[in-house]
């Protein structure tokens, strides 16, 4: 991995009530050694992994405030951090569930693009056995579970202000605004919605292909291209182009998935990231509501799986082995 870090250090913050949150400042930056390029790497790699959210700066926001500050010169990247993790406390103490932790601060770059990555890492305890196999009790980062941490792409806020996506930050576990208070402090919000996006690509591809006439086995074929091209963009770590994927889609005389697009209001960037379980519905019906959860392929509908739109109705013909003895075992 060709990350090199330019400066990195860390502070804690330590919840002492429900409104009182000490800071404990380190007073100098970290030396840049192998461990320390270690913890950065695994943090992108946990990061990279779960689900994001993009973002900018508001007008007023104080934390990029700081940050052309220290970009300036005007303040050192130590100074920079002490008063930020400082504001981080403030916005944490609004919040009685957050907990505080270790928080990080890093100024990296990868693949000539500079970052600023913040998070905070929560402290675990564990067993340790030394080598006179005598047990001890450690402590460690958990890293793995880290759903705090937010990373600015400098290179895109410094040589594009109209971007609406250098800023991203992790979503938060579901029935708790972990990342309220991350935004406050930040001054940000939500920019480019990569779901909206990709729930947008999915309509145009349907109604491009009911434009162009196709048949029900064509556009089945177009549904499993296009699922496969977003695919292997994600895989690669690439995003979505749609200038590349009209490329792959059939054409008619007098129309192409590019000009179709651009004649509607589908909102779609030219380039957008890729969200897997939006891209689902390509190959998947699912929903769920009222104590019923249904999910089958696509392709069984109108086979095994036929809807009745008059009456609201689905009928299924084979059942899984596993409900259909759940079925019997319940009826006895």
């Amino acid at each position: 991995m060709s990350l090199q870090i330019e400066q990195i250090i860390l502070h804690q913050l330590i919840r002492k009530s429900e409104t009182e949150i000490d800071v404990v400042l380190r007073d100098s930056v970290l030396e840049n050694h192998q461990v320390v390029t270690d913890l950065i790497a695994d943090i992108n790699r946990v990061y990279n992994n779960k689900a994001k959210a993009y973002g900018l700066f508001h007008e007023n926001s104080l934390f990029e405030t700081s940050v052309k500050e220290m970009k300036l010169g005007n303040q050192d990247f130590l100074n920079f951090s002490q008063q930020s993790v400082k504001q981080l406390r403030n916005e944490l103490a609004k919040y009685p569930f957050a907990e505080g932790g270790s928080v990080v601060f890093c100024l990296y770059r990868y693949l000539a693009v500079e970052y600023l990555l913040i998070a905070v890492l929560n402290t675990c305890h564990s067993m340790l056995v030394n080598d006179k196999l005598e047990i001890n009790q450690t402590q460690y980062l958990d890293i793995d579970h880290a759903d705090i941490i937010a990373r600015i792409d400098i290179t895109e806020w410094q040589t594009d202000p109209d971007s609406k996506r250098y800023l991203t930050f992790l979503k938060g576990r579901v029935g708790r605004k972990v990342s309220d208070f991350f935004m406050d402090y930040l001054g940000a919000s939500e920019g480019l919605n990569a779901k909206n996006q990709n729930k947008n690509l999915v309509q145009a591809v349907d109604d491009y292909c009911q434009e162009i006439q196709l048949d029900k086995q064509e556009k089945k074929a177009v549904r499993e291209q296009v699922y496969g091209y977003c695919k292997g963009q994600l895989e690669a770590g690439e995003e979505i182009k749609l200038s590349n994927l009209a490329k792959e889609l059939p054409t008619s005389d007098d129309n192409n998935f590019t000009s179709f697009v651009a004649g509607q209001d589908y909102d779609l960037d030219e380039e957008f990231p890729v969200d897997r379980a939006t891209l689902r519905q390509l190959k998947k019906f699912s929903g769920s509501g009222g104590g019923l959860t249904i999910n089958f392929d696509s392709d069984l509908l109108g086979e095994r799986i036929r809807w009745d739109a008059q009456t609201d109705t689905l009928v299924i013909k084979g059942l899984p082995p596993n409900l259909r003895d759940q079925l019997q075992r319940n009826n006895k």
